[in-house]
């Protein structure tokens, strides 16, 4: 996979970005030798997240079908959530 160097895109701006993206889906962008941020274009970027909240349904489906829930109102919701908070500090 061929990463993007900081200083492409200090010179060379999109048109670095355009042409690592040219053959491949996501391109690494290095800054001093490491790898720092990916680079896709919008439609990977829409896909990705649609993949998350598919799974994201799948797990919520899961735990429906297995029992792992809460009923309650909105009320005891949020006392629930306070008393989470203060167990947590």
């Amino acid at each position: 996979m061929g990463a993007i160097v900081a200083n492409d895109l200090k010179t060379k701006g999109i048109k670095a970005i355009e042409d690592a993206l040219l053959g491949q889906l996501e391109a690494p962008v290095s800054v001093r030798g490491q790898v720092k941020y990916v680079v896709m274009s919008d439609q990977q970027y829409q896909y990705l997240r649609e993949c998350e909240l598919e799974a994201a349904l799948a797990e919520s489906r899961t735990d429906l079908a297995g029992g792992r829930f809460v009923k309650e109102t909105v009320a005891h919701h949020i006392k629930r959530l306070k008393q989470i908070n203060q167990s947590a500090e």
